[in-house]
């Protein structure tokens, strides 16, 4: 899941939890919607530690000076 993916999810969470006023039997908006807004923080952590990894410069030293 990257970047956008994740807010994308804690909006959907946001919506669930805290606009969408119908009852369905069995399940529980507000917890659905909170949990899909922990996925979507998680995510964006997730998404940002993977990306910082990536970035990293990797130094030669065996290559001639330009």
């Amino acid at each position: 899941m990257y970047f956008g993916g994740s807010i994308a999810l804690i909006a959907l969470g946001a919506i669930l939890a805290f606009a969408v006023q119908d009852r369905l039997s069995g399940v529980d908006l507000v917890t659905v919607g909170y949990i899909c807004m922990a996925a979507g923080a998680l995510g964006i952590v997730l998404s940002l530690v993977v990306n910082s990894r990536r970035e990293q410069v990797v130094r030669r030293d065996d290559l001639p000076p330009r």
